[in-house]
């Protein structure tokens, strides 16, 4: 565990300028630590980086940032804030990915929530949720009462605070990663829903020190903490732009599943979600059933099919057998791959899937894989 002069320098570190989230972790993973970059000379500094006179060198050896860290762990003191470091057990180890190369080492957090809960569920969407996205909001999550699955959100209006409420009416446990410090709370109108989270097992997550002043270029960034935190991305409610992309987008850079809900094809808010589902960048989320098939989950609430897949099966026509036979066999696939298991031309394989999708028997996953259900 570190000392709190070592965290300190963890802080500063993390707050030197010039040194992004991306050249922080690549000058830790050189092999010293915080501490020691500090006590190191300019010369020294060049040469363990490699020769070349980063601008951020200047600012280590100089400190310039260590009256800021110093003032802040005294203001996290006063204030109960956790600071989480990257090595820390309860740094959220999702964000340690090998994917994740620009996720920060810092994060501050207010409350006691286990950032390294079993299963982790992002649910984003529009700021103007419609009631048809607050209804499928509160249907998806209420049928998870009693699992213990993490809901992260960004605590934004709309689907965000709809999610938030939502698990907290559930006794699931919720997150809220802000695109600010945690002196504040973005928008105002949400501070009693922030305090309902931090009083009911949940936290505010941020990294962020205090004093930063809104900006609406920290609210994508913050974006990437809530995909990478994640197991899998619910996109309930976007227009063909916006920050639920932004999220869905990241995720599937970062190896996440993605799932949309569908809408009209009329509806300004579910263009996006339904763009998502038809480029395979997300699987279609018709209810709660969907995630815990897509996740392999368990549950507390579903009961066992019994022997109602073996029923559903036998009115297959044989193509569809065939092709469910392959998916069961080798698992995911993509059409192409499942040219090689059988003598069934495209046109038949793709008329195939197109049927048990329908039925429910098989699931398109982003990258136009198919898995057997």
């Amino acid at each position: 565990m570190a000392t709190p002069d070592e965290k300190i320098y963890q802080l500063a570190l993390s707050m030197t300028p010039g040194l992004g989230c991306k050249a922080c972790r690549q000058l830790l993973d050189l092999g010293k630590n915080a501490t020691e970059l500090f006590g190191m000379t300019k010369s020294q500094l060049i040469e363990f980086t490699g020769g070349t006179k980063h601008k951020f060198i200047d600012n280590i050896v100089n400190r310039v940032s260590m009256p800021q860290s110093e003032n802040e762990m005294r203001w996290m003191e006063r204030y109960g804030i956790q600071m989480l470091y990257y090595t820390d057990q309860n740094y959220p180890q999702r964000l340690n990915r090998t994917e994740c190369i620009d996720t920060p080492i810092v994060l501050f957090m207010q409350g006691q929530c286990d950032l390294n809960n079993t299963k982790t569920m992002a649910m984003v969407g529009s700021r103007r949720a419609t009631e048809y996205g607050k209804e499928q909001t509160t249907r998806i999550v209420n049928s998870m009462q009693g699992d213990n699955i993490l809901v992260i959100s960004g605590l934004a209006y709309g689907i965000d605070g709809w999610a938030h409420r939502s698990a907290l009416d559930n006794q699931l446990p919720t997150v809220a990663v802000l695109g600010h410090g945690l002196d504040n709370i973005y928008p105002s109108q949400h501070r009693k829903l922030a305090s309902d989270i931090i009083n009911h097992g949940g936290a505010l997550v941020t990294e962020y020190p205090s004093g930063t002043k809104i900006n609406p270029v920290y609210f994508p960034a913050r974006n990437r903490i809530v995909a990478a935190m994640s197991d899998v991305v619910i996109v309930v409610e976007a227009a063909d732009k916006g920050g639920a992309l932004i999220t869905a987008n990241i995720a599937c850079g970062y190896n996440r599943d993605v799932m949309a809900v569908p809408g009209r094809l009329d509806d300004t808010y579910s263009v996006g979600c339904n763009n998502l589902i038809a480029s395979h960048k997300a699987s279609i989320l018709r209810s709660a059933d969907d995630i815990y098939d897509m996740m392999n989950w368990t549950s507390l609430q579903r009961k066992p099919d019994g022997g109602k897949q073996q029923e559903l099966f036998k009115s297959l026509g044989p193509n569809e057998q065939s092709v469910y036979n392959i998916l069961k066999t080798y698992g995911p696939q993509t059409i192409d791959e499942m040219t090689t298991h059988t003598t069934l031309s495209l046109t038949k394989i793709a008329d195939a899937l197109l049927n048990l999708e329908l039925d429910g028997n098989i699931k398109c996953l982003p990258g136009k894989l198919y898995k057997a259900m």
